[in-house]
């Protein structure tokens, strides 16, 4: 484990390789699961405040689960989290040519929204854990759906959170990431790595 200010990073972070491979996986992040994606509080009002420039985009059953639950729920283990359709994909999730991917971000990427998508999606395989002495502890969350991921990863040979600066930067802002750098610099100086 590494601390940088007030969180604890997984050495995971440095050692794994990982880029998300759409073309094999199908977007099956936002389908697979037991619950929704995790949200921080400050997204509700965001969802919220956004609905009329994403809603469009989003499938019948999309809409009306967010319409019958909210822009976001509390899942079994009291997180707030995105809504589901029929307990299984998540109320955002749209499809196109075959994969999987977010109304919320199609709405960002016509100009629609500033909203990206929830950041726990951005970041996504780095799962943010809020620790009992109240840091944040940034994991690397494993998934089966995401093995195709794994091997493109090990193909192109940088460490996951290089391959996840944008939504790193985007969460903890630019000196965060070059924290990262030099802890990375360190550790392979150590022959940690």
């Amino acid at each position: 484990m590494i601390q940088i200010d007030d969180k604890i990073i997984s050495l995971d972070l440095f050692t794994a390789r990982f880029a998300c491979d759409l073309g094999a996986c199908r977007g099956e992040c936002c389908v697979e699961g037991n619950a929704g994606a995790p949200l921080d509080e400050e997204e509700i009002a965001l969802l919220e405040s956004e609905w009329p420039h994403y809603e469009s985009y989003m499938t019948p059953e999309g809409r009306r689960s967010v319409e019958e639950q909210g822009v976001a729920v509390v899942d079994e283990e009291g997180d707030l989290t995105t809504p589901l359709v029929d307990g299984a994909e998540c109320a955002y999730a749209i499809r196109e040519n075959g994969v999987t991917w977010c109304a919320i971000e199609k709405a960002w990427v016509e100009g629609r929204t500033p909203f990206r998508k929830p950041i726990s999606c951005h970041l996504y395989p780095i799962r943010l854990v809020r620790l009992s002495n109240g840091m944040t502890g940034l994991q690397y969350h494993r998934w089966e759906v995401c093995r195709a991921a794994e091997l493109l990863g090990q193909s192109r040979g940088e460490p996951l959170y290089r391959t996840l600066r944008e939504p790193i930067v985007r969460r903890f802002g630019e000196a965060f990431y070059r924290e990262m750098e030099a802890c990375e610099a360190e550790l392979r100086r150590m022959g940690e790595i």
